[in-house]
């Protein structure tokens, strides 16, 4: 499983943007601009999941056109990170998220935003819905 990013240039610096984690970082180089997505993730990781952040790793895989692929050893994190990050952009509370997905108990949500859950991928694109309902869809199977 991958996250989709972007990377391009513009005047003068390197962009790079991971969406679905609502996370954007700038380089001077090509180089420096995937390093530093990269450190911008494992950082908000280790924000979020102080003591789930031993083992972590990530991977950032580049591919034509401009695209990247961000995975983990630990996809329960990668994607409990993302669906976090969706809801606060979206400016919804964890009981909002949990009412759109139908559950009178905020704390099962709750636990797919802890990476306490593994996540199918029908899953996941239910949840980013609840998380933030006007986020166009981030999930594309190539």
């Amino acid at each position: 499983m991958e996250l989709e990013g972007k990377i391009w240039k513009n005047k003068k610096h390197w962009l790079v943007a991971v969406s679905s984690l609502n996370i954007m970082t700038q380089g001077e180089t090509r180089e420096e601009a995937l390093f530093m997505i990269k450190d911008a993730i494992i950082e908000y990781i280790k924000y979020y999941f102080e003591s789930e952040v031993e083992d972590f790793e990530l991977v950032v895989n580049e591919y034509k056109k401009s695209v990247i692929g961000i995975t983990s050893n630990n996809s329960k994190l990668l994607l409990a990170l993302s669906l976090r990050r969706q809801r606060e952009k979206s400016g919804s509370t964890v009981r909002e998220a949990s009412e759109r997905l139908g559950s009178k108990s905020p704390n099962s949500y709750a636990q797919y935003e802890k990476g306490k859950t593994r996540i199918s991928l029908d899953q996941y694109e239910k949840l980013l819905q609840a998380a933030n309902p006007f986020q166009h869809r981030l999930l594309r199977v190539i």
